[in-house]
């Protein structure tokens, strides 16, 4: 079964960037981008949060295909061994398209008693998180990219808050940093320095035009 996935989405404004920049997996491209990432804040520090019992992970998450190939093939069996979980059990069978994502199409992780099927059963948090330090691996190369991008979402090219943060249902929203502060480190890795050197100069004007101040500080260099 193979569907295309079409989403309601609240971040609605659009300022376009001076070119687009590609992911380093040859996708997401993005264009364009919400100057709420500079404003909305949210609790960073995920492991320190006593309050939220990683909420983020009770819906799964969407994995391109290619990933989903590696976690299964590649990383499948010290997987299944850590997360205590068959890779057969893992992802939905239906592959739905996005052209946000690498390849554009995915398949969506199974849930297990309220939580994504990958979350760590041996502590806090995302079990392919844990299990890449465990090994002293990249996670950014195995664990899926709408998750360590959070809460940073693409739509339609374009850098966005997502809806739990504008509607205000993520539990830890409006607390500790800005989403960009946040995950520049993450935009970084996956577009490189010239994509977070024009985004610094646009959080720059955004946040001298709404009379706000640096979140934390100056700007990081690169």
């Amino acid at each position: 079964m193979s569907t295309t996935t079409t989403r309601d989405v609240l971040s609605t404004a659009r300022v376009p960037l001076s070119r687009e920049y590609r992911g380093r997996f040859d996708a997401p491209v993005v264009t364009h981008f919400d100057p709420a990432i500079f404003t909305e804040r949210y609790f960073r520090a995920c492991m320190e949060c006593t309050f939220c019992h990683d909420s983020c992970c009770q819906y799964g998450c969407d994995v391109d295909l290619a990933n989903v190939e590696r976690l299964i093939g590649q990383f499948g069996v010290a997987l299944e061994n850590f997360v205590d979980r068959p890779r057969d059990s893992w992802f939905y069978d239906d592959v739905r398209h996005d052209p946000d994502l690498p390849g554009g199409a995915y398949k969506r992780s199974t849930t297990v008693n309220g939580a994504c099927v990958f979350r760590n059963p041996k502590g806090r948090g995302c079990g392919i998180h844990a299990w890449c330090l465990e090994q002293g691996l990249d996670y950014h190369d195995i664990k899926p990219i709408v998750c360590w991008l959070f809460p940073i979402g693409i739509e339609a090219g374009a850098l966005v808050p997502p809806n739990e943060v504008l509607d205000k249902t993520l539990i830890c929203v409006d607390q500790g940093e800005t989403l960009y502060r946040s995950q520049r480190g993450e935009l970084l890795n996956l577009f490189g320095p010239e994509l977070v050197a024009e985004l610094d100069e646009m959080e720059n004007q955004t946040l001298s035009t709404c009379g706000r101040g640096w979140t934390e500080g100056k700007p990081q260099s690169l």
